[in-house]
């Protein structure tokens, strides 16, 4: 694979796009040659590269979600952490991954905030910088004999995403589990995020409706929050024939317990 400048223009089509190299956002780009000739097209070596490197861990599982602030990230804290409750296990977390910070003997922990010089600093990259980032994060770190790797990923569709099941499929990518809120601007969201998976063909695991009504500590009363007014997450799994995977309420203490 041709080496590919992060210097490119705002509106870049993608490398993987049939305009690449051909649209009028291409003119002045330093990789249009390269992507006019399909050069950037050719097979990433890397991908046998994290093959060999992820030869150790058991499962991988990616969490996705259609639109951001629906609990994807606490979600995946707190799954991590419940695998890492057996102690049998050895689990490393990734929010994208040099060398895992361990939290517990057998939880593990790798970010992209580790690069950054404080909690309030924006990632502010283009998409080759992003995909040469995870292609470190995935090849380049020592994870050693895992049981389950853990990837929490950016709400949406994006490049992220795309690099994410390329790098990962010829390692064995297990499937991705998709966090929703009960509400249909999420729901919205999640049916593009199936129809994502199913073209790029990432295995669904299910579906998890998080936030899904708040019981009150006083007079535990349910109320929902985000109502869903079109049947909510396990409605639109029976129609898109996907697993549903259950309920998670909405409780203050679970965010507080999932920070690590």
């Amino acid at each position: 694979m041709a080496e590919i400048s992060e210097n490119i223009p705002e509106h870049c089509p993608g490398i993987e796009s049939d305009a690449a190299g051909k649209s009028a956002a291409c003119v002045g780009c330093p990789n249009k040659q390269i992507c006019d000739a399909g050069k950037a097209k050719a097979p990433d070596p890397a991908i046998d590269e994290i093959k060999q490197r992820l030869n150790g861990v058991k499962h991988k599982i990616v969490i996705l979600s259609g639109k951001g602030g629906v609990g994807k990230s606490t979600f995946t804290s707190h799954l991590a952490h419940g695998i890492a409750d057996d102690d049998n296990k050895q689990v490393h977390q990734s929010g994208s991954g040099w060398s895992p910070i361990y939290v517990e003997d057998n939880l593990g922990v790798m970010s992209v905030g580790f690069l950054l010089s404080g909690p309030d600093d924006a990632v502010v990259w283009r998409g080759p910088k992003k995909n040469g980032m995870i292609k470190q994060f995935l090849r380049d770190v020592d994870w050693g004999e895992l049981d389950y790797l853990i990837i929490d990923t950016p709400p949406g569709t994006s490049d992220e995403h795309l690099s994410v099941v390329q790098y990962l499929k010829a390692a064995g990518i297990d499937g991705t589990i998709i966090i929703t809120t009960p509400q249909e601007v999420a729901l919205l969201d999640v049916r593009k995020e199936i129809t994502f998976c199913r073209k790029v063909q990432l295995n669904i695991l299910g579906v998890v409706e998080n936030m899904s009504g708040f019981i009150c500590p006083k007079c535990k009363n349910s109320t929902d929050i985000f109502p869903a007014t079109t049947g909510g997450a396990e409605k639109m799994c029976e129609e898109m024939d996907v697993n549903f995977l259950g309920r998670l309420p909405l409780d203050p203490r679970i965010g507080k317990w999932g920070r690590f």
